[in-house]
């Protein structure tokens, strides 16, 4: 395994297991099958309704906690000081862990100063191991470095061959934060697991174009979290630490950048009105199970 260190020096595998699209009916045997190939980083989300579950693999597994790198995220109805601090205390239950090695803020939108605030004291007091951000574009992200207490350790973006993140890259680095990539095979739209580049530099190594993209993330620093339901493409997305790309190989992945997302703008004002839907859905519902169970 390889590892990259955040800037209060805590060590995160640069190859985990993400739950994302994981049904709760899966997840629990997915996790276990991944921590049994040799995954030990793991990243889910209160958005995805499947904390219980990965906590439940992680309690089975008996694998040391301190072998482990545990990462969720705080969805926006949670956003604010008050409502995040009781959701990653609710988190931490739901995992059953005494600490969450990285919570991260979601999304840019709703009150992620409040919530940034909640997660810097729950860092102060020990119950979690580094903070950090998700879908935070370069303005939003030097923003919240200059202004806040402690700078994001992390910040996870959409990143893959077809949306290379380079201007957001390198305003990370600036400032020592950790890219990680959610969507590392951009969920194969456009054809990426079938593009004539990455299917040729395979062949030279005896590796899958998927396989390929991955070492190509690791080579550019960046942290991965690839999601399967099946074992075989979880043993086979471990397989990527044996062999190093090229330069060569590397720009002819550079060049195959369109710079532009393969799912959905951050900085598009529908894209906000879209969040603000499903939040506006899920309290909804929340509200009418409360009144059932009432």
């Amino acid at each position: 395994m390889e590892y990259v260190t955040l800037a209060n020096g805590v060590k995160m595998p640069q190859l985990g297991y993400g739950v994302y699209q994981v049904t709760r009916d899966e997840c629990e045997r997915c996790v276990a099958d991944a921590l049994k190939v040799g995954y030990r980083h793991i990243d889910t989300a209160q958005s995805y309704f499947n904390e219980e579950e990965v906590g439940n693999a992680i309690k089975k597994s008996g694998i040391p906690r301190n072998e482990l790198f545990i990462t969720t995220k705080v969805w926006i109805e949670h956003y604010g000081y008050e409502a995040c601090r009781k959701s990653v205390l609710e988190s931490l239950r739901k995992l059953q862990l005494d600490y969450i090695d990285l919570v991260l803020l979601h999304q840019p939108f709703a009150d992620y100063y409040g919530a940034w605030r909640a997660l810097e004291e729950l860092y102060a007091e020990g119950k979690l191991r580094a903070i950090g951000v998700s879908n935070f574009l370069p303005d939003r992200l030097v923003d919240l470095c200059n202004f806040a207490r402690i700078k994001p350790m992390v910040n996870q973006v959409e990143t893959h061959p077809f949306n290379q993140q380079k201007v957001a890259h390198e305003w990370m680095n600036k400032y020592g934060v950790v890219h990680e990539a959610w969507a590392p095979f951009g969920e194969g739209r456009g054809g990426l697991f079938t593009d004539p580049v990455l299917v040729k530099i395979g062949e030279k190594y005896g590796k899958t174009a998927a396989q390929v993209i991955l070492r190509w993330h690791l080579q550019r620093g960046i942290v991965v979290i690839p999601k399967s339901t099946h074992i075989e493409r979880m043993e086979q997305n471990f397989d990527v630490f044996g062999f190093t790309l090229s330069d060569e190989d590397m720009q002819a992945i550079a060049a195959l950048d369109k710079e532009q997302s393969s799912f959905f703008s951050h900085t598009d004002p529908a894209t906000v009105e879209m969040f603000v839907k499903m939040v506006e859905e899920r309290r909804g519902k929340t509200s009418d199970t409360a009144k059932k169970n009432w």
